[in-house]
Protein backbone atom coordinates (compact mmCIF):
# COMPACT_ATOMS: atom_id res chain seq x y z
CA UNK A 1 0.00 0.00 0.00
CA UNK A 2 2.75 2.26 0.87
CA UNK A 3 4.47 1.22 -1.98
CA UNK A 4 1.68 2.16 -4.41
CA UNK A 5 0.58 5.36 -2.37
CA UNK A 6 4.54 6.46 -3.65
CA UNK A 7 3.88 6.01 -7.30
CA UNK A 8 0.12 8.44 -7.14
CA UNK A 9 2.44 11.20 -4.96
CA UNK A 10 4.71 11.08 -8.17
CA UNK A 11 1.97 10.84 -10.52
CA UNK A 12 0.69 13.83 -8.87
CA UNK A 13 3.36 16.04 -8.48
CA UNK A 14 4.34 15.51 -12.61
CA UNK A 15 0.64 16.53 -13.34
CA UNK A 16 1.32 19.54 -10.62
CA UNK A 17 4.44 20.27 -12.47
CA UNK A 18 3.38 20.30 -16.00
CA UNK A 19 0.19 22.57 -15.61
CA UNK A 20 2.41 25.17 -13.88
CA UNK A 21 3.07 26.67 -17.05
CA UNK A 22 -0.43 26.84 -18.25
CA UNK A 23 -2.11 30.30 -18.37
CA UNK A 24 -5.18 29.28 -15.96
CA UNK A 25 -2.59 28.29 -13.38
CA UNK A 26 -0.82 31.49 -13.48
CA UNK A 27 -4.12 33.74 -13.29
CA UNK A 28 -4.84 31.69 -10.19
CA UNK A 29 -1.61 31.57 -8.24
CA UNK A 30 -1.72 35.52 -8.88
CA UNK A 31 -5.41 35.63 -7.49
CA UNK A 32 -4.46 34.00 -4.63
CA UNK A 33 -1.64 36.18 -4.12
CA UNK A 34 -3.18 38.86 -4.68
CA UNK A 35 -5.55 38.06 -1.81
CA UNK A 36 -3.21 37.10 0.88
CA UNK A 37 0.24 37.76 -0.60
CA UNK A 38 3.30 35.50 -0.48
CA UNK A 39 4.31 33.18 2.18
CA UNK A 40 6.65 30.63 3.03
CA UNK A 41 4.87 27.42 1.91
CA UNK A 42 5.86 25.67 -1.73
CA UNK A 43 3.55 25.80 -4.60
CA UNK A 44 5.06 23.35 -7.11
CA UNK A 45 6.03 24.47 -10.17
CA UNK A 46 6.11 28.36 -9.03
CA UNK A 47 9.70 29.91 -7.59
CA UNK A 48 7.30 31.86 -5.53
CA UNK A 49 5.42 31.11 -2.51
CA UNK A 50 2.05 31.59 -0.77
CA UNK A 51 0.99 31.21 2.90
CA UNK A 52 0.24 28.06 4.38
CA UNK A 53 -3.78 27.50 3.42
CA UNK A 54 -3.10 29.24 0.12
CA UNK A 55 -0.56 26.92 -1.35
CA UNK A 56 -2.27 24.05 0.05
CA UNK A 57 -5.53 25.04 -2.53
CA UNK A 58 -3.06 26.24 -5.77
CA UNK A 59 -1.09 22.63 -5.23
CA UNK A 60 -4.60 20.99 -5.65
CA UNK A 61 -5.41 23.08 -8.43
CA UNK A 62 -2.24 22.41 -9.77
CA UNK A 63 -2.72 18.66 -9.62
CA UNK A 64 -6.29 18.63 -10.89
CA UNK A 65 -6.43 21.30 -13.51
CA UNK A 66 -5.04 18.70 -16.45
CA UNK A 67 -7.61 16.28 -15.61
CA UNK A 68 -4.87 13.81 -15.79
CA UNK A 69 -4.95 12.68 -11.95
CA UNK A 70 -5.49 9.53 -10.47
CA UNK A 71 -9.07 8.36 -9.62
CA UNK A 72 -10.53 5.90 -7.01
CA UNK A 73 -13.57 4.44 -9.65
CA UNK A 74 -15.90 3.54 -7.30
CA UNK A 75 -16.12 6.68 -5.03
CA UNK A 76 -15.64 8.47 -8.67
CA UNK A 77 -13.48 10.65 -7.35
CA UNK A 78 -10.02 12.22 -7.58
CA UNK A 79 -8.76 11.68 -3.55
CA UNK A 80 -5.50 12.17 -4.73
CA UNK A 81 -5.81 16.44 -5.23
CA UNK A 82 -7.18 17.08 -2.31
CA UNK A 83 -5.42 14.96 0.10
CA UNK A 84 -1.54 15.61 -0.98
CA UNK A 85 -1.48 19.23 -0.87
CA UNK A 86 -3.50 19.21 2.83
CA UNK A 87 -0.75 16.72 3.62
CA UNK A 88 2.22 18.61 2.43
CA UNK A 89 0.96 21.61 3.79
CA UNK A 90 -0.24 19.90 7.54
CA UNK A 91 3.34 18.29 7.67
CA UNK A 92 5.44 21.13 7.36
CA UNK A 93 3.28 23.38 9.91
CA UNK A 94 3.33 20.35 12.65
CA UNK A 95 6.40 19.25 11.90
CA UNK A 96 5.77 15.90 10.68
CA UNK A 97 8.58 13.80 8.80
CA UNK A 98 7.49 12.27 5.63
CA UNK A 99 6.41 8.61 7.20
CA UNK A 100 3.71 10.45 8.69
CA UNK A 101 2.97 12.39 5.82
CA UNK A 102 2.43 9.03 3.62
CA UNK A 103 -0.02 7.48 6.56
CA UNK A 104 -1.57 10.98 6.70
CA UNK A 105 -2.23 10.62 2.93
CA UNK A 106 -3.17 7.29 2.61
CA UNK A 107 -5.88 8.02 5.49
CA UNK A 108 -6.94 10.90 3.32
CA UNK A 109 -7.92 8.81 -0.19
CA UNK A 110 -9.80 5.55 2.31
CA UNK A 111 -11.73 8.31 3.36
CA UNK A 112 -12.49 10.28 0.55
CA UNK A 113 -12.85 6.94 -1.54
CA UNK A 114 -15.00 5.26 1.02
CA UNK A 115 -17.32 8.29 1.84
CA UNK A 116 -17.92 8.56 -2.05
CA UNK A 117 -18.94 4.50 -2.69
CA UNK A 118 -21.28 5.06 -0.34
CA UNK A 119 -23.47 6.89 -2.34
CA UNK A 120 -22.62 4.81 -5.22
CA UNK A 121 -22.84 7.69 -7.61
CA UNK A 122 -25.76 9.86 -6.38
CA UNK A 123 -23.28 12.66 -6.05
CA UNK A 124 -23.07 13.43 -9.53
CA UNK A 125 -26.74 12.23 -10.65
CA UNK A 126 -27.78 15.48 -7.73
CA UNK A 127 -25.08 17.85 -9.83
CA UNK A 128 -22.15 17.94 -7.06
CA UNK A 129 -18.83 17.16 -7.96
CA UNK A 130 -17.46 14.43 -5.27
CA UNK A 131 -14.05 15.65 -6.02
CA UNK A 132 -14.54 18.93 -4.10
CA UNK A 133 -17.31 17.99 -2.06
CA UNK A 134 -15.89 14.28 -0.77
CA UNK A 135 -12.49 15.81 -0.86
CA UNK A 136 -13.01 17.94 2.11
CA UNK A 137 -13.35 15.03 4.23
CA UNK A 138 -10.39 12.66 3.18
CA UNK A 139 -8.07 16.21 2.94
CA UNK A 140 -9.31 16.69 7.09
CA UNK A 141 -8.81 13.28 8.52
CA UNK A 142 -5.10 13.56 6.64
CA UNK A 143 -4.37 16.55 7.87
CA UNK A 144 -6.00 16.16 11.53
CA UNK A 145 -3.92 13.10 11.55
CA UNK A 146 -0.78 15.20 11.14
CA UNK A 147 -1.72 18.10 13.51
CA UNK A 148 -2.13 15.52 16.23
CA UNK A 149 -6.15 15.91 16.58
CA UNK A 150 -7.83 13.56 19.35
CA UNK A 151 -10.18 11.22 18.08
CA UNK A 152 -13.31 13.95 19.79
CA UNK A 153 -11.69 16.86 17.68
CA UNK A 154 -11.41 14.36 14.69
CA UNK A 155 -15.07 14.23 14.67
CA UNK A 156 -15.69 18.42 15.66
CA UNK A 157 -13.18 18.99 12.39
CA UNK A 158 -15.57 16.64 9.86
CA UNK A 159 -18.61 18.32 10.92
CA UNK A 160 -17.34 21.62 10.67
CA UNK A 161 -15.43 21.14 7.03
CA UNK A 162 -19.52 19.46 5.86
CA UNK A 163 -20.29 23.43 6.06
CA UNK A 164 -17.52 24.16 3.77
CA UNK A 165 -17.51 21.57 1.72
CA UNK A 166 -18.42 22.67 -2.49
CA UNK A 167 -18.29 21.75 -5.41
CA UNK A 168 -21.20 21.38 -8.60
CA UNK A 169 -20.89 20.53 -11.92
CA UNK A 170 -22.04 23.35 -13.82
CA UNK A 171 -18.73 23.73 -15.53
CA UNK A 172 -19.42 21.08 -17.58
CA UNK A 173 -21.70 23.91 -19.57
CA UNK A 174 -19.07 26.07 -20.36
CA UNK A 175 -15.96 24.52 -20.10
CA UNK A 176 -15.28 26.85 -16.91
CA UNK A 177 -11.97 26.86 -14.67
CA UNK A 178 -14.13 26.02 -11.32
CA UNK A 179 -13.71 22.56 -11.40
CA UNK A 180 -9.88 22.41 -11.11
CA UNK A 181 -9.99 24.98 -8.35
CA UNK A 182 -12.50 22.31 -6.23
CA UNK A 183 -9.91 19.53 -5.14
CA UNK A 184 -7.48 22.75 -3.63
CA UNK A 185 -10.67 24.65 -2.48
CA UNK A 186 -10.92 21.14 -0.12
CA UNK A 187 -7.46 21.17 1.03
CA UNK A 188 -8.22 24.63 2.02
CA UNK A 189 -11.18 24.13 3.75
CA UNK A 190 -9.72 20.78 5.45
CA UNK A 191 -6.84 23.37 7.09
CA UNK A 192 -9.62 25.77 7.90
CA UNK A 193 -11.85 22.80 9.77
CA UNK A 194 -8.87 21.17 11.75
CA UNK A 195 -7.46 24.36 13.09
CA UNK A 196 -11.42 24.93 14.42
CA UNK A 197 -11.23 21.73 15.80
CA UNK A 198 -8.37 21.81 17.53
CA UNK A 199 -8.69 25.16 19.10
CA UNK A 200 -11.86 23.67 20.61
CA UNK A 201 -14.96 24.99 18.04
CA UNK A 202 -18.23 22.77 18.25
CA UNK A 203 -19.23 21.34 14.87
CA UNK A 204 -22.54 18.99 14.35
CA UNK A 205 -21.46 15.16 15.23
CA UNK A 206 -23.59 13.73 12.26
CA UNK A 207 -22.19 15.20 9.27
CA UNK A 208 -22.61 12.61 6.77
CA UNK A 209 -25.96 10.10 8.34
CA UNK A 210 -28.05 13.56 9.72
CA UNK A 211 -31.07 14.86 8.93
CA UNK A 212 -29.18 17.23 6.86
CA UNK A 213 -26.17 15.90 6.37
CA UNK A 214 -23.77 14.98 3.18
CA UNK A 215 -26.09 12.18 2.13
CA UNK A 216 -29.39 12.89 2.52
CA UNK A 217 -28.79 16.63 1.41
CA UNK A 218 -26.20 15.66 -1.70
CA UNK A 219 -26.75 12.54 -3.10
CA UNK A 220 -29.95 11.58 -5.49
CA UNK A 221 -32.98 10.35 -3.98
CA UNK A 222 -32.85 7.46 -7.09
CA UNK A 223 -30.09 5.86 -5.17
CA UNK A 224 -30.23 4.19 -1.66
CA UNK A 225 -26.87 4.91 0.14
CA UNK A 226 -25.13 2.10 1.45
CA UNK A 227 -23.11 2.73 5.01
CA UNK A 228 -21.73 -0.13 5.28
CA UNK A 229 -19.38 0.21 1.92
CA UNK A 230 -17.81 3.45 4.26
CA UNK A 231 -16.68 0.93 6.58
CA UNK A 232 -16.37 -2.28 5.41
CA UNK A 233 -13.25 -4.07 6.03
CA UNK A 234 -11.53 -0.92 7.23
CA UNK A 235 -7.82 -1.07 7.52
CA UNK A 236 -8.07 -4.62 6.11
CA UNK A 237 -9.32 -4.17 2.28
CA UNK A 238 -7.20 -0.82 1.39
CA UNK A 239 -8.64 1.31 -1.66
CA UNK A 240 -5.66 2.68 -2.06
CA UNK A 241 -5.14 0.02 -3.75
CA UNK A 242 -7.98 0.41 -6.12
CA UNK A 243 -7.65 4.08 -7.08
CA UNK A 244 -6.91 3.84 -11.05
CA UNK A 245 -4.12 6.12 -12.42
CA UNK A 246 -4.93 7.76 -15.69
CA UNK A 247 -2.90 6.66 -19.20
CA UNK A 248 -5.14 9.63 -21.04
CA UNK A 249 -5.14 13.40 -20.19
CA UNK A 250 -8.90 13.35 -20.21
CA UNK A 251 -12.32 12.82 -18.47
CA UNK A 252 -12.03 9.24 -17.11
CA UNK A 253 -15.62 8.31 -18.18
CA UNK A 254 -13.80 8.47 -21.91
CA UNK A 255 -10.58 6.05 -21.27
CA UNK A 256 -12.11 2.52 -22.51
CA UNK A 257 -13.51 3.81 -25.62
CA UNK A 258 -10.27 6.01 -26.30
CA UNK A 259 -8.64 2.65 -25.96
CA UNK A 260 -11.62 0.59 -28.24
CA UNK A 261 -10.56 3.27 -30.37
CA UNK A 262 -7.15 2.51 -31.16
CA UNK A 263 -7.29 -1.03 -31.06
CA UNK A 264 -9.98 -0.61 -34.19
CA UNK A 265 -7.66 1.50 -35.61
CA UNK A 266 -4.70 -0.37 -35.39
CA UNK A 267 -6.18 -3.91 -35.78
CA UNK A 268 -8.71 -3.61 -38.29
CA UNK A 269 -8.58 -1.79 -42.10
CA UNK A 270 -9.84 1.29 -40.49
CA UNK A 271 -9.33 5.06 -41.77
CA UNK A 272 -10.40 8.48 -41.55
CA UNK A 273 -11.87 8.20 -45.68
CA UNK A 274 -13.39 5.24 -44.74
CA UNK A 275 -15.51 5.62 -41.74
CA UNK A 276 -19.17 6.00 -42.18
CA UNK A 277 -19.99 6.49 -38.94
CA UNK A 278 -18.88 5.89 -35.53
CA UNK A 279 -21.38 4.94 -32.68
CA UNK A 280 -19.29 5.12 -28.84
CA UNK A 281 -21.24 3.62 -26.05
CA UNK A 282 -20.96 4.04 -22.06
CA UNK A 283 -23.47 3.71 -18.93
CA UNK A 284 -26.71 6.46 -19.29
CA UNK A 285 -25.25 8.39 -16.21
CA UNK A 286 -21.73 9.01 -18.07
CA UNK A 287 -23.61 10.24 -20.95
CA UNK A 288 -24.33 13.74 -19.57
CA UNK A 289 -21.01 14.86 -18.66
CA UNK A 290 -19.41 13.29 -22.54
CA UNK A 291 -21.95 12.82 -24.83
CA UNK A 292 -24.67 15.69 -24.55
CA UNK A 293 -25.56 17.84 -25.52
CA UNK A 294 -24.16 16.36 -28.80
CA UNK A 295 -23.98 18.84 -31.30
CA UNK A 296 -21.56 21.03 -28.70
CA UNK A 297 -19.70 17.72 -27.87
CA UNK A 298 -18.87 17.41 -31.62
CA UNK A 299 -17.48 21.31 -31.39
CA UNK A 300 -15.20 21.41 -28.38
CA UNK A 301 -14.06 25.73 -27.84
CA UNK A 302 -11.59 24.93 -25.86
CA UNK A 303 -9.38 22.52 -23.77
CA UNK A 304 -11.70 21.41 -20.98
CA UNK A 305 -14.35 20.83 -23.32
CA UNK A 306 -12.00 18.40 -25.45
CA UNK A 307 -11.39 16.63 -22.41
CA UNK A 308 -15.23 15.75 -21.31
CA UNK A 309 -15.78 15.42 -25.22
CA UNK A 310 -15.93 11.73 -26.41
CA UNK A 311 -16.44 12.62 -29.62
CA UNK A 312 -13.57 14.26 -30.12
CA UNK A 313 -11.70 11.67 -27.70
CA UNK A 314 -12.85 9.22 -30.20
CA UNK A 315 -12.02 11.37 -33.17
CA UNK A 316 -8.59 11.65 -32.09
CA UNK A 317 -7.86 8.03 -31.56
CA UNK A 318 -8.73 6.91 -34.94
CA UNK A 319 -6.93 9.54 -36.38
CA UNK A 320 -3.48 9.84 -34.39
CA UNK A 321 -3.92 6.56 -32.34
CA UNK A 322 -3.58 8.73 -28.94
CA UNK A 323 -5.00 11.22 -26.82
CA UNK A 324 -2.42 13.36 -25.41
CA UNK A 325 -1.54 16.99 -23.92
CA UNK A 326 -0.60 18.05 -27.07
CA UNK A 327 -4.08 17.15 -28.17
CA UNK A 328 -5.83 19.52 -26.16
CA UNK A 329 -4.31 22.57 -27.92
CA UNK A 330 -6.22 24.90 -29.60
CA UNK A 331 -4.70 23.79 -33.24
CA UNK A 332 -5.52 20.14 -32.16
CA UNK A 333 -9.14 19.86 -31.69
CA UNK A 334 -9.95 22.43 -34.76
CA UNK A 335 -8.28 20.00 -36.93
CA UNK A 336 -10.99 19.50 -40.07
CA UNK A 337 -10.40 16.45 -40.44
CA UNK A 338 -11.17 15.60 -36.87
CA UNK A 339 -14.11 17.68 -36.86
CA UNK A 340 -15.18 15.95 -39.61
CA UNK A 341 -15.00 12.74 -38.17
CA UNK A 342 -16.43 14.34 -34.84
CA UNK A 343 -20.09 14.89 -37.07
CA UNK A 344 -19.87 11.04 -37.73
CA UNK A 345 -20.30 9.68 -34.27
CA UNK A 346 -22.55 9.39 -32.08
CA UNK A 347 -23.30 8.24 -28.25
CA UNK A 348 -25.67 6.19 -26.88
CA UNK A 349 -26.10 3.93 -23.53
CA UNK A 350 -23.77 0.84 -23.19
CA UNK A 351 -25.66 -2.39 -22.07
CA UNK A 352 -24.29 -4.40 -19.21
CA UNK A 353 -21.56 -1.73 -18.29
CA UNK A 354 -19.85 -2.04 -15.34
CA UNK A 355 -20.51 1.70 -14.21
CA UNK A 356 -19.76 2.80 -11.24
CA UNK A 357 -17.37 0.05 -10.82
CA UNK A 358 -15.17 0.84 -13.90
CA UNK A 359 -15.65 3.04 -16.89
CA UNK A 360 -16.85 0.44 -19.03
CA UNK A 361 -16.59 1.54 -23.20
CA UNK A 362 -17.77 0.66 -26.29
CA UNK A 363 -17.28 1.73 -30.26
CA UNK A 364 -18.51 0.12 -32.80
CA UNK A 365 -17.48 1.74 -36.10
CA UNK A 366 -19.31 1.16 -39.50
CA UNK A 367 -17.49 1.80 -42.86
CA UNK A 368 -18.69 2.97 -46.30
CA UNK A 369 -17.98 -0.62 -47.73
CA UNK A 370 -20.50 -1.53 -44.80
CA UNK A 371 -18.21 -3.74 -42.70
CA UNK A 372 -18.75 -3.20 -38.88
CA UNK A 373 -16.10 -3.34 -36.21
CA UNK A 374 -16.79 -3.63 -32.27
CA UNK A 375 -14.59 -3.50 -29.70
CA UNK A 376 -15.75 -3.26 -25.92
CA UNK A 377 -13.80 -2.27 -23.19
CA UNK A 378 -15.62 -3.36 -19.57
CA UNK A 379 -12.65 -2.68 -17.09
CA UNK A 380 -11.03 0.80 -18.05
CA UNK A 381 -7.16 0.77 -18.29
CA UNK A 382 -5.67 2.09 -15.11
CA UNK A 383 -8.30 0.28 -12.63
CA UNK A 384 -7.08 -2.21 -10.06
CA UNK A 385 -7.53 -4.88 -12.23
CA UNK A 386 -6.02 -3.57 -15.36
CA UNK A 387 -3.46 -1.15 -13.20
CA UNK A 388 -1.09 0.75 -15.05
CA UNK A 389 2.46 -0.57 -13.70
CA UNK A 390 5.30 0.91 -12.08
CA UNK A 391 7.12 1.69 -15.36
CA UNK A 392 4.54 3.34 -17.30
CA UNK A 393 3.48 5.47 -13.87
CA UNK A 394 7.23 6.85 -14.17
CA UNK A 395 7.21 6.87 -17.61
CA UNK A 396 4.07 9.32 -17.55
CA UNK A 397 5.70 11.29 -14.80
CA UNK A 398 8.89 12.00 -16.47
CA UNK A 399 6.72 13.00 -19.75
CA UNK A 400 4.85 15.51 -17.66
CA UNK A 401 7.97 16.67 -15.59
CA UNK A 402 10.11 17.07 -18.74
CA UNK A 403 7.83 19.34 -19.84
CA UNK A 404 9.32 22.30 -17.89
CA UNK A 405 11.92 20.30 -15.82
CA UNK A 406 15.75 19.39 -16.84
CA UNK A 407 15.44 15.52 -18.05
CA UNK A 408 18.77 15.21 -14.25
CA UNK A 409 16.31 17.05 -12.01
CA UNK A 410 13.62 14.77 -13.25
CA UNK A 411 14.82 11.82 -12.54
CA UNK A 412 16.07 12.91 -8.85
CA UNK A 413 12.35 13.41 -8.10
CA UNK A 414 11.63 10.23 -9.64
CA UNK A 415 14.35 8.20 -7.06
CA UNK A 416 13.36 10.45 -3.79
CA UNK A 417 9.76 10.47 -4.17
CA UNK A 418 10.33 6.29 -4.12
CA UNK A 419 12.67 7.27 -1.04
CA UNK A 420 9.87 9.58 0.18
CA UNK A 421 9.09 8.07 3.62
CA UNK A 422 13.07 8.19 4.74
CA UNK A 423 12.89 12.40 4.32
CA UNK A 424 12.60 14.13 8.13
CA UNK A 425 11.06 17.48 6.36
CA UNK A 426 8.75 17.39 3.56
CA UNK A 427 9.92 21.07 3.24
CA UNK A 428 13.36 20.23 2.05
CA UNK A 429 11.62 17.56 -0.19
CA UNK A 430 10.03 20.04 -2.06
CA UNK A 431 12.66 23.08 -1.92
CA UNK A 432 14.93 20.66 -3.52
CA UNK A 433 13.11 18.31 -5.96
CA UNK A 434 10.19 20.67 -6.75
CA UNK A 435 11.52 23.95 -7.53
CA UNK A 436 12.80 24.90 -11.14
Amino acid sequence: VIHRAKLHILDALGIAVASSIESYSKVSFNSLEDICGTGDYQVIGFDRCLPYREAAVMNGFLIHSLDYDDTHVAGVIHASASAIPAVLAAAIKYNADAHKALVAYIIGVETSARIGMAAKGGFHKRGFHPTGLVGCFGATMAAGTLAGLSVSELTHAQGIVYSMAAGNLEFLEQGAWTNRLHPGWAAGCALTAISFAKNGFQGPLSPYEGRFGLYKTCSSDEIKVDYKLASSSLGDDWEMLKVGIKPYPACHLTHACIDASREIRNNYNVTFENIKHITARVHPESMPVICDPIKEKRRPKNSYEAQFSLPYLVASAICRDRVALVDLENEAFTNLEILSLCDRISCEPMKGSLYPRYFSGEVEVTTLNGEIFTVREEINRGADKKPLDENEIINKFIENASLVMASDQVRLIVDHTMELEGYDSLSYFLDNFIKH
